[in-house]
């Protein structure tokens, strides 16, 4: 039987590539965990990618002055760019903001390409909020407590604790909690009305409390002084990616990368019911976190001593320079003065808790910072550049044991955190070193349309 290879968009492109460098594309180089190798022209797969991404936003940029005129007091509003990015970032961010009553944007140091607007992009807008800027996982957050249990006193169960978190916490796509969760919010008849959602609310009662796949974790950690916390990212699972699926066709937007953002008005009807769904959307993202703590926390023992949650894909009424602003977080977590974080770094590397500090860096970043450590590779391109034995290799020389987990979140795909940290580093700081143990995520075969 004869198996026909599925043709690559990327292939011509990057065959075009290879000959302008003096290699034949059909030559067989070097491939991570091969013995065959690959055709030359793969490795120009990723820089294929990356001109296609500046051509369709030099093309999205040349059609939106036809989309909604901006205002000329909204236009050339400033960016301030943190840490060092691809151009086709800066690009995005550009675009986005030409579309809207914007007032101010920022991309944080750990910013990368995102859907219609970068991962780590902020955007403050005049009486207005940007779907595509809250994203399709609507509240995605961290939080992690801090317990009374020394590491020392259960290093030596920590394979049992990681397999009962696995046995508790559902992971992976379509995936319901076993244990009914019981919550105010599925009380609320009016909110449910609000968002116009009501019909969702029994799939979002059996939801609660499960992680999901992709950069979503339980991870387990252990502070300067020996004592365990317990951090966990996620965010609003199908409910919320329903929600926002919902009324970004409402608005008439577009599901991609190099897309225009859809940008409402706060005081329309689409607008109000949006903000509602949005809202109800943290709340819910807030309680699945709370949940699967309290879970894990009592699989540990012990009692909680410290806590820090935080949206980080979200929008928030804020006033800045004393002015009323909507202001769009993606991939990016609120920083204001006093205010504490919790950033975790990949599997692999250390997590931090930080506190805001009021500096003019700080405000030039609209009270924002990183909400992790950034991709430098995307899930694709990390399968292809890395092996699961260099993985491993890097976990066990960490001494972190995994529970799932696949070669599109390793370690060597992200950036150092402490490196995207220095970029903010008058306008955050650095309270606590949190160094993981332990990791449980989804399985390689577990696949999740809903990950941020």
């Amino acid at each position: 039987m004869t198996t026909t290879r599925r043709a690559d968009p990327l292939e011509i492109a990057a065959r075009e590539l290879a000959v302008a460098a003096g290699l034949d594309p059909d030559s067989r180089v070097p491939k991570p965990g091969s013995e065959r190798g690959q055709p030359a022209w793969c490795e120009f797969r990723d820089a294929a990618r990356s001109n296609q991404n500046a051509r369709e936003q030099a093309e999205l940029a040349a059609s939106i002055v036809n989309l909604r005129p901006q205002e000329d007091r909204f236009q050339n509003a400033p960016l301030t760019v943190m840490g060092n990015h691809d151009p086709n970032t800066i690009s995005q961010m550009r675009n986005c903001m030409a579309i809207g009553n914007v007032i101010k944007g920022v991309i944080c140091a750990d910013g990368h390409l995102g859907y219609a607007q970068p991962v780590g992009g902020v955007i403050a807008y005049e009486k207005q909020i940007s779907i595509s800027g809250v994203g399709f996982d609507i509240g995605c957050g961290n939080m992690a407590i801090r317990l009374d249990t020394p590491f020392a006193a259960i290093k030596d169960r920590v394979a049992p604790i990681l397999a009962d978190v696995r046995k508790v916490i559902s992971f992976g796509v379509g995936r319901t909690n076993d244990e009914r969760v019981e919550h105010d919010l599925f009380d609320d008849g009016d909110a449910w009305r609000e968002a116009d959602m009501t019909e969702y609310r029994q799939k979002a009662v059996k939801q609660l409390g499960t992680v999901g796949s992709g950069n979503h974790y339980v991870d387990l950690m252990e502070d300067e002084s020996g004592l365990v916390w317990i951090g966990v990212h996620f965010g609003s699972r199908g409910f919320g990616h329903t929600s926002a699926t919902r009324y970004l066709k409402m608005a008439g937007g577009k599901d991609g990368m190099n897309v225009a953002p859809a940008v409402v008005d706060e005081d329309t009807e689409l607008g109000r019911r949006y903000i509602a769904a949005m809202q109800l959307a943290g709340r819910y993202s807030y309680a699945g976190r709370e949940w699967v703590v309290e879970r894990v926390r009592q699989i540990i023992g012990g009692s909680v001593t410290d806590m820090v949650h935080n949206h980080h894909n979200y929008a928030w009424r804020e006033t800045h320079d004393g002015r009323d602003l909507w202001v769009v977080r993606k991939g990016a977590t609120p920083c204001f003065p006093g205010q504490r974080g919790f950033v975790g770094g990949s599997m692999g590397d250390d997590a931090v808790i930080t506190e805001g500090v009021d500096c003019q860096e700080a405000r030039d970043a609209l009270y924002s910072t990183v909400h992790g450590a950034g991709r430098l590779f995307g899930r694709k391109q990390a399968i292809r550049a890395f092996t699961r034995p260099q993985m491993d290799e890097w976990l066990r020389g960490r001494g972190v044991m995994l529970s799932g987990g696949g070669l599109d979140e390793s370690p060597m795909a992200y950036r150092r955190l402490p490196e995207v940290l220095g970029h903010h580093a008058a306008s955050t700081k650095v309270l606590h070193t949190l160094r993981p143990f332990a990791v449980a995520m989804a399985g390689e075969a577990e696949y999740d349309p809903w990950k941020d």
